[in-house]
């Protein structure tokens, strides 16, 4: 048995299918992975993602440290609530985790990691902290849900307390807003608009009945995985980790480079490798012929091993099979993927693939 969150007995009634995920026992579905895929494209639908750890780092310091710790520059955050998505790398440039945190105030940010990760995120915080006088504190008591989908913030704003719903009817992308201990961000892991909504764990089942009872459906993990992907985002563990830098799995837009005087974690390593010809390239594709990509399918180029897939699957609102793939520098146009010993044709397409209910790509 997986650690459960305290939604886990919600999920059983409204007949999910519990599956392991990460060490934790989450829903995959409720019934239908396709139709709730389908609801947060058009509609609206929530996430369990209390598996995820909120960490507040506090101290005079903090921003200096998060400088130093992130491939990104805090330095860009100067509204409170502010969000900013970054890597956290080793030494060698590799990614620990991709994580957002938001800045509140001077001596208080927020960061939320990956649940796969949150036990080596912790080691790693709590092993650099000393030295900038910043408290890490994981934050076990909170709760978090995902409310997706172009009519999400809609539904969810009138189930919020009083106070936080105001400021989060204003709230921009890449903002949040907190109330007591509400946290509202307009962020996501879908490519449509929404809140992640973090609370106090004691209030998380009546908040998730509300919302059901407003008609946001509850959705699991099948179909954020399909929507993440249509979304063109990367997923921990399949699609960089420790041995992979962001220079090649798609997120070179995520290091901050100026001021080129600032010294975080992994910038000599990355520094070596910035605009090296040899770099692999992070691409996304489209499959031609008939198949279904896979994680760790091999790529083929002008009859040549190229790479393979990184993260791969049927992408429900393009009604095809869709994949995100490491590949060498000169793959580009159609390529194939051996499926099943065969060679099937794949088109190279720059990710994302879907956008706002919107193909990005021409299916």
């Amino acid at each position: 048995m997986g650690n459960r969150t305290i939604l886990f007995d919600t999920h059983n009634s409204m007949g999910a299918r519990i599956v392991p995920f990460g060490g934790w026992d989450m829903p995959l579905h409720y019934g239908s992975q396709l139709e709730e895929h389908h609801a947060v494209r058009k509609d609206a639908g929530m996430f369990d993602v209390c598996h995820m750890t909120v960490v507040d780092l506090t101290g005079d310091r903090v921003r200096e440290f998060l400088r130093h710790l992130l491939a990104n520059d805090v330095a860009r955050l100067q509204e409170s609530g502010k969000a900013l998505y970054s890597c956290m790398l080793n030494e060698q440039g590799g990614v620990i985790d991709d994580l957002i945190v938001y800045f509140m105030h001077e001596t208080w940010f927020r960061m939320v990691v990956n649940a796969g990760t949150t036990e080596k995120d912790l080691a790693w915080l709590n092993r650099q902290a000393p030295a900038f006088d910043v408290t890490v504190n994981p934050r076990n008591d909170l709760a978090m849900i995902a409310v997706q989908g172009p009519l999400a913030r809609h539904k969810a704003l009138l189930q919020l307390p009083v106070p936080l719903q105001e400021p989060a009817a204003d709230l921009q992308p890449f903002y949040a807003a907190t109330a007591a201990d509400w946290f509202v961000g307009r962020t996501g892991y879908t490519g449509e608009d929404g809140f992640e909504v973090m609370l106090p764990e004691t209030e998380a089942v009546a908040f998730w009945q509300a919302l059901a009872d407003t008609g946001v459906r509850p959705c699991g993990l099948g179909a954020r995985d399909t929507l993440r992907l249509e979304a063109g985002m990367n997923l921990y563990g399949s699609d960089m980790d420790e041995t992979i830098s962001p220079l090649e799995a798609g997120l070179n837009w995520t290091i901050a480079w100026e001021p080129a005087d600032r010294a975080f974690i992994g910038r000599p390593a990355l520094e070596a490798h910035k605009g090296d010809p040899a770099n692999r390239r992070f691409v996304g594709l489209v499959l031609i012929g008939r198949g279904v990509l896979r994680d760790h399918q091999k790529v083929f180029f002008n009859d040549r091993e190229a790479g393979e897939i990184t993260s791969g699957g049927f992408a429900p609102t393009l009604d095809k099979s869709i994949a995100l793939a490491r590949v060498s520098p000169e793959v580009g146009g159609e390529c194939e993927v051996e499926i099943r010993g065969k060679r099937v044709p794949a088109r190279v397409v720059r990710p994302p693939f879907v956008r706002n209910g919107k193909a990005r790509v021409e299916a």
